[in-house]
């Protein structure tokens, strides 16, 4: 396991653990991602990152894409 940050650009990944408070989890749930879902690290740039996730893409902070591991 290894957070989704790490992960190749253009791979698809099956996420596997969701870290973080409650509201976090919560919140990353909201977007889209959750335990068994598919996510693809489309891009990394000044400290967000841009997943495909549910077909959508999600911009989302570093700090809570090294919450999702993959």
């Amino acid at each position: 396991m290894m957070p989704l940050t790490l992960a190749d650009v253009g791979e698809k990944n099956i996420i596997k653990h969701i870290g973080g408070s409650p509201e976090v989890k919560k919140h990353l749930e909201n977007l889209g991602f959750v335990v068994g879902g598919e996510a693809t690290l489309i891009t990394s740039m000044a400290g967000n990152v841009i997943v495909n996730v549910k077909e959508t893409r999600v911009a989302v902070s570093r700090e809570m894409a090294q919450k999702i591991m993959v």
